[in-house]
């Protein structure tokens, strides 16, 4: 089986994106993971400091890899925005395949010098971990809210450049009009995010071709999706959107079988609703 960083060769060169989905249960996994196998693409499992305290980050791994291992599946486990030295070394030790070091809060030269601290540790335990680094700010949780979050900054050429250059992390998290959640105008769909792809292009010149993940994907317009994947974004991060997908099963379930009370009864149709979301997205980015 090809490694992470073989896959995203493989997606620059073609155009196209590795999706990436976060999960906080065995629904969302299941969901995931069959849209994918169905499509017969590699797929990336988010989960987030706060997803992982949940889940478990030894059991989140033991999760992935279960599936990797019985089929034989190109399926990887990121731990996603972690913001402390000692977040990092938990999912070294567990095994996860990429893990993305978020210090994009701190002025560059803080941020930089604590990116590199934490790369030195994580391959001190595990050399073929994929390190992805984050500048600008997007925004903090994915969740639905009714205004933007104060303080959205795109991430500048000189800044990814510089970064870049010292930290040498495999895949940037730059910002470009991309944000973390959905506004409630944003819902129904009526109202899309939309991106800076002229600055997705000059970011891929200035940082020489990095490979580039777009964070907080939820809610963009399609065309934007395939522009910033042609302008070279190489993974796509959708979690709000699963988010929503799992609630509006959940409740239909319940709706529908009011007397029940056998959670294998009610939540196949939330994993019909994510599975919907996700092929969809799947699709796109490998259109």
């Amino acid at each position: 089986m090809k490694s992470l960083l073989e896959y995203l060769k493989q997606s620059q060169e073609e155009k196209k994106a590795i999706g990436h989905f976060n999960i906080s249960d065995l629904v969302a996994l299941k969901a995931i993971f069959n849209s994918a196998r169905n499509l017969n693409l590699p797929i990336i499992i988010g989960v987030s400091e706060g997803e992982r305290e949940f889940v478990g980050v030894s059991q989140a791994a033991a999760l992935v890899s279960s599936l990797r291992h019985e089929y034989n599946y190109p399926i990887f486990l990121n731990a996603d925005h972690t913001h402390s030295i000692e977040k990092v070394k938990e999912a070294a030790i567990a095994g996860f395949d990429e893990i993305i070091i978020d210090f994009s809060n701190l002025p560059l030269d803080e941020n930089i010098a604590k990116t590199k601290e934490a790369i030195t540790l994580a391959r001190s335990i595990n050399p073929q971990v994929v390190i992805e680094g984050e500048i600008g700010f997007i925004g903090k949780s994915s969740e639905v809210m009714e205004k933007a979050p104060e303080g959205l900054e795109l991430t500048k050429p000189e800044d990814a450049k510089r970064y870049i250059e010292e930290t040498k992390v495999d895949v940037l998290a730059p910002a470009v009009g991309n944000m973390h959640g959905l506004l409630k105008s944003m819902v129904s769909g009526d109202v899309k995010k939309r991106l800076n792809i002229e600055l997705i292009g000059k970011l891929k010149e200035a940082t020489n071709g990095v490979y580039m993940t777009l964070h907080g994907g939820s809610g963009t317009a399609d065309s934007d999706f395939l522009a910033a994947i042609k302008a070279g974004m190489n993974i796509v991060h959708v979690n709000t959107e699963i988010r929503i997908a799992w609630r509006k099963g959940v409740e239909q379930a319940l709706k529908d079988k009011p007397d029940e009370v056998a959670p294998y009864k009610l939540l196949p149709i939330a994993i019909d609703e994510i599975g919907k979301i996700v092929t969809q997205r799947l699709e796109l980015f490998n259109s």
